[in-house]
């Protein structure tokens, strides 16, 4: 790690005129093209959805590197580094690499009067990377929405949207509707998309794809899904797949990723064997998604929308139906926390509440008010909670409410 260079790197992408969304297509699109387009030099699966993206994305860039292709893999946010955001083969992009490129992208976009958010500077780096390493397929997630998104500037050989929720709701709209029409536009010409057949935005999904000519691949979730203390087993299609990625959730998402592999199979040049798939599943490590540090008991869990929380509950109480639980929860001012908190907490739980994550954090006493009063307010540092996890390792510890919370807790366990 080079801290003068990733330092630098940070202070660029957090920096007052950078650290803001802003929608639009236009400023990408323009950089984009002064640097020849790299976007349209790679092929790429282009990922949208409320929750989920996250872990399909992860599985399909294991899957696809163990079978042998070289592997671009683009998420957000981050847990720790921006250097996460974007992997070859899932190594992360160094520090030297995304300062040079960073640089690169300011410069040309200052070049043609085009000023872009941390959100573009780091898509544009992204696609430079993928095409100057030649990448066979690019794995892309959204940032948020769809249709708006600045990696929206691709078309994929193919589409995935995940289950959708409420969330965002002071962008994407105040209903479910509203909702998948962003997540929709991320649908092209004639390149299919694979959505569950319990997608609650399936007919505003199903419409987009008689508009453009695409291709509706539908998966079913599967119902038969344990925890055998190792693996989370997930039965489709009569067969039981193993994987690391803990999670009731992982049975929404897993058969998506299984129906793009077969579409790939079928229908284009990659080639990916059953045994690949078997073993890629079983080495995955996705932090701060039902992340499980055996040493401390303790789960890292984001969980910060409605439908999030309600599955890491159910997860819970079925993978643990005997264990104590403690909470250690925070959440950004801007999500539905009132009731989020109502899905995760019941009467026995312990909680212990933050703010000192984030300048956007929901205040500690406001949460309080909505929880009972045995709930303790923590305002201490980082080392604080990191010795209160480590001395409650009679119970079942559980970190959640924000990736960046979580981010926040796992850096502090790794030191």
């Amino acid at each position: 790690m080079n801290t003068v260079l990733y330092k630098e790197v940070k202070d660029i992408l957090t920096s007052k005129e950078k650290f803001h969304i802003e929608l639009g297509l236009g400023r990408i699109t323009k950089v984009l093209n002064a640097f020849a387009d790299p976007h349209k030099k790679i092929k790429c699966i282009h990922i949208a959805g409320t929750n989920g993206k996250g872990s399909v994305c992860i599985m399909l860039s294991n899957i696809l590197t163990n079978a042998g292709y070289k592997t671009g893999l683009y998420t957000s946010p981050h847990i720790l580094k921006y250097d996460e955001r974007i992997k070859i083969n899932n190594i992360d992009i160094s520090d030297e690499e995304l300062n040079n490129l960073t640089k690169i992208v300011l410069d040309k976009s200052a070049s043609i009067d085009v000023y872009l958010t941390e959100f573009e500077i780091l898509t544009v780096c992204a696609f430079l990377y993928f095409a100057k390493n030649n990448v066979d397929i690019a794995i892309l997630e959204t940032g948020l929405g769809g249709r708006l998104d600045a990696t929206n500037a691709v078309h994929p050989i193919l589409s995935i949207i995940t289950s959708i929720d409420m969330d965002h709701t002071e962008r994407l709209g105040d209903s479910i509707e509203k909702i998948a029409y962003e997540k929709a536009g991320i649908i092209k010409p004639n390149a299919p998309v694979v959505i569950s057949k319990d997608n609650r935005g399936e007919k505003v999904i199903e419409q987009k794809t008689k508009k453009t000519n695409s291709p509706l691949l539908l998966t079913q979730d599967s119902d038969d899904n344990f925890f055998d203390g190792e693996f989370n087993n997930i039965k489709i299609n009569n067969k039981i797949y193993r994987t690391s990625l803990l999670g009731k959730y992982q049975a929404k998402n897993l058969p998506l990723v299984l129906k793009t592999i077969e579409y790939l199979n079928e229908k284009t040049v990659f080639k990916i064997p059953e045994k690949t798939i078997e073993d890629s599943l079983k080495k995955i490590v996705w932090p701060a998604r039902m992340q499980f540090f055996k040493e401390y008991n303790t789960i890292i869990d984001g969980a910060h929308n409605l439908d999030a929380a309600k599955l890491l509950r159910k997860t819970i109480d079925e993978y643990f139906p005997d264990k104590k639980i403690a909470w250690f929860y925070a959440s950004l001012k801007n999500k539905d926390y009132p009731k989020i908190i109502k899905e995760l907490f019941k009467p026995d739980d312990e909680i212990f509440i933050n703010d000192s994550f984030s300048k956007n954090a929901a205040s500690s006493e406001d949460i309080q008010k909505l929880l009972p009063d045995k709930c303790i307010n923590i305002k201490n540092s980082p080392i604080e909670i990191t010795n209160l996890i480590k001395t409650n390792k009679d119970k079942l510890l559980i970190v959640a409410g924000s990736l960046y919370f979580a981010g926040f807790v796992q850096e502090q366990l790794l030191k």
